[in-house]
């Protein structure tokens, strides 16, 4: 996994390292192989850990306060989300991160949260500040959070099965 793959902001700092060429990272998916997908749903789309209780308690605290539906949701182990991952060059075994993938470009950890809460608006909107954080300290929290969620908040045998009423926001 190269940190150039164009499209994919691995370092969070704004820049998708491809010099303004904004084109796909990973496969088009037009070549119909299983797990791929022909073209990136509209709107952001967020890649959780579907079996995590703390991930899918964040998802269901985001649905509410996205009364518009522009958020998207799929679960890192759906065939969605392994296609999302496949496309911007992430690796679907032991991913310990969320991901929020916007058209070409992947956040990952810290900057994938700090980016969600922009897209909420007020008064999550006030998150942003956290860009002020370097990097290594708030990817630091965040992966402590991380290697400790199921122990911390336990874990489900199967991904959770999104509300009828809002089923239309999650991908495969």
């Amino acid at each position: 996994m190269s940190g150039t793959d164009p499209g994919v902001d691995r370092d969070g700092d704004g820049d998708d390292g491809d010099s303004g060429n904004d084109g796909d990272a990973g496969n088009d998916g037009d070549d119909g192989a299983p797990g791929q997908i022909s073209e990136v749903p509209e709107g952001p789309v967020i890649l959780f850990d579907g079996v995590c209780n703390l991930c899918n308690g964040v998802v269901s605290f985001l649905i509410p306060r996205d009364p518009e539906g522009r958020l998207r949701f799929a679960p890192l182990q759906s065939e969605a989300g392994r296609a999302l991952l496949a496309r911007h060059d992430l690796p679907a075994e032991d991913l310990e991160t969320v991901v929020l993938v916007e058209g070409d470009r992947a956040h990952t950890k810290s900057d994938a949260a700090i980016r969600v809460a922009e897209l909420l608006g007020w008064p999550y909107r006030l998150l942003a500040l956290g860009w002020v954080v370097p990097r290594g300290v708030r990817d630091g929290m965040y992966g402590f959070v991380a290697e400790n969620r199921y122990e911390w908040f336990g874990r489900k045998e199967q991904c959770m099965v999104p509300d009828e009423d809002v089923s239309d926001r999650f991908l495969g």
